[in-house]
């Protein structure tokens, strides 16, 4: 059986590593898009990300194209867009396919740890986010109108 430390991904910058480098920290785990209706939740990703980075929180951007076509670009320009408009410093990965056959194992298993409503695993759309314990434990999945600020509570509950 898998476990979330045994998954690897690809950086924006196209390096490759493992979940393991987040070892022991607390995750937020988003799939994004850069024209999507929910892009503005960028400005409320990092703003948690600074407010808790400290306590251990590490968010981790996946731009995905899977939803509606849009999140068309390639991974340089998906890095500057997200530098410029909303001056985003949290791990962004690579373009990541997120549903279906060629979907990430990653967000599958995440998907299957923490099934959505009625225990559907599918991710439905752009900016589903799970939070993820210290020790690799999905705690929470929200949806895509859950906003950053929205769960800030639920984070800093979990931070301690």
């Amino acid at each position: 059986m898998s476990d979330l430390y045994t998954f690897g991904v690809t950086r924006i910058d196209g390096s490759e590593t493992t979940m393991a480098e987040y070892r022991g920290k607390t995750l937020l785990v988003v799939n994004t898009a850069s024209e999507c209706g929910y892009t503005p939740q960028y400005a409320g990703l990092e703003k948690l990300y600074q407010e808790f980075k400290d306590k251990g929180l590490v968010v981790l951007g996946f731009p995905s194209d899977d939803f509606g076509g849009q999140e068309p670009g390639d991974n340089a320009g998906i890095m500057a867009f997200c530098d410029e408009k909303f001056g985003v410093t949290f791990p962004m990965f690579a373009k990541t396919a997120i549903k279906g056959a060629h979907g990430h194992p990653l967000f599958k298993w995440l998907a299957a740890e923490k099934p959505g409503i009625l225990g559907i695993q599918a991710i439905k759309w752009n900016f589903t986010k799970f939070l993820v314990d210290a020790g690799g434990n999905v705690v929470k999945r929200y949806g895509s109108v859950d906003t950053p600020d929205s769960i800030r509570k639920d984070v800093a509950n979990l931070l301690g």
